[in-house]
């Protein structure tokens, strides 16, 4: 089994492709210097970690999915890890349709960040 490559030069890119906003839910995230994206946004230390940019990979690895250009996104760490906690896997288009449908009800990121627009 070789070992798995990193993933941050491929979510570094994918941050930037994205202009700096989650693939799920389209809400501003930060790669470094969380206390300066907490005041820019208002938010507290607690409500910033949710936003944290992660590498998602839309095929998983343990499926063979790679760190390739186009198998890697930038996603909050709310949305990745509320993709890969839920029982039933969804594929990235469907939780993409379901984070959608979660945020038009205020039912997503459970601190309030649905009104952040960035």
């Amino acid at each position: 089994m070789s070992a798995r490559k990193s993933l941050a030069t491929p979510r570094a890119q994918a941050f930037k492709a994205q202009r700096g906003r989650c693939y799920y839910c389209h809400l501003p995230m930060w790669q470094s210097n969380p206390e300066q994206f907490a005041a820019r946004h208002g938010l507290t230390m607690g409500q910033v970690q949710a936003l944290r940019c992660t590498g998602e990979h839309l095929v998983a690895h343990k499926d063979g999915g790679g760190v390739g250009h186009g198998n890697i996104v930038a996603a909050c760490w709310c949305c990745n890890h509320g993709r890969h906690a839920r029982k039933a896997e969804l594929s990235p288009e469907q939780f993409k349709n379901h984070v959608g449908k979660r945020m038009k009800r205020q039912g997503w990121h459970s601190e309030g960040l649905h009104r952040l627009k960035g």
